[in-house]
């Protein structure tokens, strides 16, 4: 993320990395969404094949095998697929929907049984918005005014 963030103008306001899968918030700063996520999946195919091919890992053989089968029903890898084909994007339209879309990233972890409060989990950006740390620099989304007599937004909001 950090690459594409300096590389390829990528605006991220949000991400979760769980175990079979990620999710991310982001904008082209050029207007490229497609090229930059393809950016995306091939650095970090090759960074992460690099290391596991290079560093002690136990699963290392048992990894690549997955990753050369899934060659056999792709034609445009040879050697290793480590990302699936396609994504699945949605336009952001409001800021309320922007924050419908963090939320719920956000709390994956929370409903995965990974961790109690979404900001404890060290994959995401939850914590960038409740403590402005990060793994990650994000841009942060502007809050939206909460309705603090709704009792359901204060329950969402104290999860992080």
């Amino acid at each position: 993320m950090d690459y594409c963030i300096k590389n390829k103008a990528m605006v991220l306001y949000g991400y979760v990395i769980m175990s079979n899968h990620i999710h991310m918030v982001v904008q082209s700063g050029d207007g490229k969404l497609s090229d930059l996520i393809r950016d995306f999946k091939k650095f970090t195919a090759k960074t992460i094949l690099s290391k596991i091919q290079s560093e002690p890992e136990s699963r290392k053989e048992w990894m690549l095998e997955r990753f050369r089968l899934a060659t056999e029903s792709h034609s445009r890898n040879k050697v290793f697929q480590f990302w699936q084909y396609g994504n699945h994007p949605e336009e952001i339209y409001t800021n309320l929907f922007m924050w419908s879309k963090l939320d719920y990233i956000h709390l994956n972890p929370v409903r995965a049984g990974l961790v109690e409060k979404a900001s404890h989990y060290l994959y995401s950006s939850a914590s960038n918005y409740v403590h402005n740390v990060g793994l990650v620099i994000i841009e942060k989304a502007d809050n939206p005014i909460v309705d603090v007599m709704n009792v359901n937004n204060v329950r969402r909001y104290d999860l992080y």
